[in-house]
């Protein structure tokens, strides 16, 4: 277990030094390898990140990165803030509600939760202030409703599972999210009109039906790609990554020639910032795929499911238990190398219990979707401080009652399976 202590102590110093994940995750497998001294570290490391991203479903997420940039430039955003704003905007703490019914609708168009915190925000987060909203509780209105767009698809953390997993199907993945994140999103909803009624938060003004039509018919063309990429997979028309592929060939066309707010001048900053989040997204795989070997070669997997099995014979003693360790992963960890690291160590203990592959793939991706909004790596948290000019200290207070609604949302995803498998049963995708 001599690569393992060096492997743990060397990831630890580098996060603690501040060094990106990804080179904190490679430096610290080499050194694990070369604890093992019968390998050269160096040929093994690039030889297990080639193969990690050498895969023909990984071609989904750049195409989904890139659909998610064009959907963030075309004017998309916009479109969903007011169609969402005439059907909430009406009731005490509208703009919450319309903040969080926005960052669903977005999220699951973009595949992105930092994108929504971002065009979304960037929007509404001024908008809020100006109504007297606090400027901390829109924050985190804000960075923990994006997360929802990480759970209705389509989602690139939900293909990165696919591929830990070993044969779970990308499109069951899909359907199984729709429902978790819609309980998400609502309990959000909850807790932001309790609040927005308890501090005097004002209401607008009842759009007319005609409004409502108008907005609805502005945003439909945004909304329709859902339509297109999960229909076109459950459909067999064509695969996740062709649906991806197509998704960029819609929004490239809705951006330029439908909205026009994207122009030819547009699109190289749109392609390098599309290639940069590609390139980190991917070496993240890369490098957690290696990490993932010696983990495998130092048996780690099944030490861990013997320990948590020998726990206790209760399963829902030992999903609490694996809840608790990817809640406190999440908040030191990013989505892909976490799910990429845990899923082989978790997997066998989840389905050894009787959970289906697909109901423990939400319950991981509920999890960490929660870390995206804690410090001190939170992706969203960041971009939300950023957007709304608050720090970090001061948004965390508000943000304490949203968290007890993602964890009450957490509980129903992990102990009701059906609200994860309903949907892809329902489309004969799982038994």
């Amino acid at each position: 277990m001599e690569a393992l202590a060096v492997l743990i102590l060397c990831f630890a110093f580098l996060l603690a030094i501040h060094a990106p994940i990804a080179v904190a995750i490679g430096l610290s497998t080499f050194f694990a390898i070369l604890a093992v001294g019968n390998t050269p570290p160096a040929t093994i490391v690039a030889q297990r990140m080639a193969t990690g991203i050498d895969s023909f479903s990984l071609l989904a997420i750049p195409f989904f990165i890139l659909s998610g940039q064009l959907m963030g430039r075309g004017g998309m955003a916009k479109r969903l803030i007011d169609f969402a704003a005439a059907l909430v905007g009406r009731f005490q703490g509208g703009l919450g509600y319309v903040n969080v019914l926005t960052c669903m609708l977005f999220g699951s168009i973009s595949g992105s939760a930092a994108a929504a915190v971002s065009s979304v925000g960037g929007f509404m987060i001024p908008e809020m202030n100006r109504k007297g909203y606090d400027k901390n509780f829109n924050v985190a209105v804000t960075t923990t409703a994006a997360t929802t767009g990480l759970m209705i698809p389509p989602s690139n953390i939900m293909i990165v599972y696919a591929l830990a997993s070993g044969g779970v199907s990308i499109a069951a993945m899909f359907l199984a999210g729709v429902l978790p994140g819609v309980v998400f999103g609502l309990l959000l909803m909850l807790v932001s009109g309790f609040l927005s009624a308890k501090r005097g938060y004002g209401a607008g003004e009842a759009a007319p039906a005609a409004q409502v039509l108008k907005s609805f018919g502005q945003a439909v063309l945004s909304l329709f790609l859902v339509v297109i990429v999960l229909g076109g997979i459950l459909g067999g028309v064509f695969t996740a990554t062709e649906a991806a592929a197509v998704a960029v060939v819609y929004a490239l066309i809705l951006g330029m020639a439908v909205y026009r707010e994207i122009g030819w001048s547009d699109l190289p900053d749109i392609l390098l910032q599309s290639g940069i989040t590609t390139g980190v997204v991917f070496l993240l795989i890369g490098t957690s795929s290696a990490m993932s070997w010696i983990l495998a070669y130092e048996n780690v997997p099944q030490t861990a499911s013997a320990a948590l099995l020998a726990l206790s014979d209760n399963p829902a003693v030992i999903l609490l238990i694996i809840n608790a360790i990817l809640l406190a992963v999440g908040v030191f960890m990013d989505m892909t190398p976490a799910v990429l690291i845990f899923t082989p160590i978790f997997l066998p203990v989840a389905t050894s219990l009787g959970m289906h592959p697909v109901h423990f793939g939400m319950v991981m991706i509920a999890n960490l979707c929660i870390g995206l909004c804690t410090p001190p790596v939170g992706t969203c948290l960041f971009v939300g401080c950023g957007v709304g000019k608050t720090t970090i200290a001061e948004a965390t207070g508000a943000l304490l009652p949203f968290f007890g609604a993602m964890l009450i949302a957490l509980a129903a995803t992990s102990f009701l399976p059906e609200l994860s498998l309903w949907l892809p049963r329902l489309s004969g995708l799982i038994d």
